[in-house]
């Protein structure tokens, strides 16, 4: 029951990786969207949407212990109203992967990342999640290099991330696109148990 659990504070490994963005691998660019899905530059209009599947990728993740938030919708919206109002958001560097479900005719939120400038020359990639039900169809890296493409479009030279040591799934995407590991972090959080 919720009053018999208790908090313990808990550190996180995460790797800070980064990337040349014109060292990209060759075979990066031959990535295609699968069939059925597109995706959808940033507007306004689609934060809902980007809240809805950030919700659904991260809720029962790892991650959702690390930063509270993504385990929330409204954490979850809250979060990519923080991003999109910032001075450094970078909406070339933000997409949302949709598929269309022909059986409804609507419109599902399948993928999600963001964009933010951390330096003249360097961008840094935000929260890339695939809703669980659409993984393993290549959504992640297609979302991976619209973003880096975004960044390389405003002039970024580098782009940076970081990621929990256990998403080991994620560290491999990242390294296929030639991130490599700069620093490794500690995050603090208070982690419920029974």
């Amino acid at each position: 029951s919720p009053r018999n659990r208790r908090m313990a504070l808990t550190y996180f490994k995460r790797y800070r990786m980064e990337v040349r963005l014109d060292r990209l691998p060759a075979d990066v660019d031959c990535l295609q969207m699968p069939d059925g899905f597109e995706l959808q530059p940033w507007s306004p209009t689609l934060l809902q949407r980007h809240a809805d599947v950030k919700f659904a990728s991260f809720r029962d993740e790892l991650d959702s212990q690390v930063f509270p938030c993504l385990g929330e919708l409204d954490g979850c919206r809250q979060l990519m109203r923080d991003i999109t109002k910032r001075a450094d958001f970078v909406p070339e560097a933000t997409w949302l992967a949709v598929r269309n479900d022909p059986t409804s005719d609507q419109i599902m939120p399948c993928g999600t990342v963001q964009g933010l400038r951390s330096a003249p020359m360097e961008g840094a990639i935000q929260n890339l999640g695939v809703h669980p039900g659409c993984r393993d169809v290549g959504l992640g890296g297609v979302l991976l290099r619209a973003a880096l493409v975004g960044f390389r479009g405003v002039g970024c030279r580098y782009a940076h991330l970081e990621v929990t040591v256990q998403n080991t799934a994620a560290i491999r995407l990242y390294q296929r696109f030639g991130f490599r590991t700069v620093e490794t972090l500690y995050k603090m959080a208070d982690v419920q148990y029974a």
